[in-house]
């Protein structure tokens, strides 16, 4: 079987596993079909994890964005003309 220490698991990985054979081993056909569900499965979570990291960026770009443009800004003192609520 391959097994590369340290590093991520990945769809191709368990497509390409390899087994030694056993006189009384598993069904190959049947750890075979296993290994395809699992790396269908990571794919899936491979593009999630893409998704969710590619609008975490766009969020905190954004964020920058709003920070930038109200750096300027203070609030009034509660007591000032201006102030809507007068003591």
């Amino acid at each position: 079987m391959i097994y590369v220490t340290g590093e991520r698991l990945h769809p191709h990985h368990a497509r390409v596993a390899s087994f030694d054979t056993r006189w009384r081993g598993l069904d190959p056909v049947q750890v075979y079909d296993y290994l395809n569900r699992m790396a269908d499965e990571l794919e899936r979570l491979h593009r999630e994890l893409t998704t969710a990291n590619t609008e975490a960026e766009r969020i905190r770009q954004a964020l920058r964005q709003w920070q930038s443009r109200h750096t300027g800004y203070r609030h009034t003192d509660p007591g000032s003309p201006n102030s809507r609520w007068q003591r």
